[in-house]
């Protein structure tokens, strides 16, 4: 492909995302006009019209909607096939996407990355920390290069490898510490508040399967998601 013709899928893409010719053209760092005119002879190039210019917001027709939806693919795949290229140079140089469920946050993320740095000192890390399936959809979509989170099924395209076994631990503030010994009986929790991450979160599913599993309705009190601010309200 064409630097020219990758020039006018960025080119439509904006102005798609923006609505608007002159923010489009803003956000480029060209003149309207030039970008008014490669849009056209995109629409040339190709025998149709792929916007609605007639209203207040520049829409995407038909024909155009469809052509976006290959061009965000083309680019992805682009961008996909880069990353690739670097990777196979030693991994002296490169970029990782890194998403992770709350619960790895607190003792994974730090010494994962501190090995990643040791090793690959040329690789710059982006990490998001979100819910599973949001993940999921961004590995998907190309947003994510891999994702740590919890077994289970997950959705066609998404291969997963287990890595090693999660525990988790009932949190208590100190003036409030249990006067059975650990392991604490899940029949003690039945009557105090919980603070429990909110129910899109993978950690919560199993949670709340665990208390069904042994018919306890827990008294939920707070829920946030985030496992910090669990904590700090504890």
């Amino acid at each position: 492909m064409a630097a020219l013709e990758l020039r006018h899928l960025r080119y439509l893409l904006a102005v798609a995302e923006h609505g608007n010719f002159t923010r489009a053209a803003e956000d480029l760092h060209i003149s309207q006009p030039t970008l008014s005119q490669q849009i056209r002879q995109l629409e040339r190039t190709l025998g149709v019209q792929l916007l609605d210019r007639t209203g207040r917001t520049v829409r995407l027709t038909d024909a155009g909607a469809v052509y976006t939806d290959h061009a965000r693919r083309a680019l992805r795949d682009l961008a996909a096939a880069e990353r690739a290229v670097h990777d196979v140079q030693d991994l002296s140089r490169g970029h990782l996407r890194l998403g992770v469920t709350p619960t790895f946050t607190a003792y994974l993320v730090g010494p994962l990355t501190a090995e990643l740095h040791t090793r690959h000192p040329g690789i710059s890390l982006t990490l998001a920390e979100t819910t599973q399936d949001r993940i999921e959809a961004a590995l998907l979509a190309d947003d994510l290069d891999v994702g740590i989170a919890f077994a289970g099924p997950h959705p066609s395209g998404i291969t997963a490898t287990a890595l090693f076994t999660e525990t988790l631990s009932l949190v208590t503030a100190a003036r409030h510490t249990p006067t059975t010994p650990p392991p604490l009986p899940v029949h003690a929790l039945a009557d105090r508040q919980l603070a429990l991450l909110s129910g899109d979160f993978a950690t919560r599913g199993h949670i709340d399967a665990y208390f069904a599993d042994h018919r306890i309705a827990p008294r939920i009190t707070v829920e946030a998601n985030s496992l910090q601010a669990l904590t700090e309200i504890v």
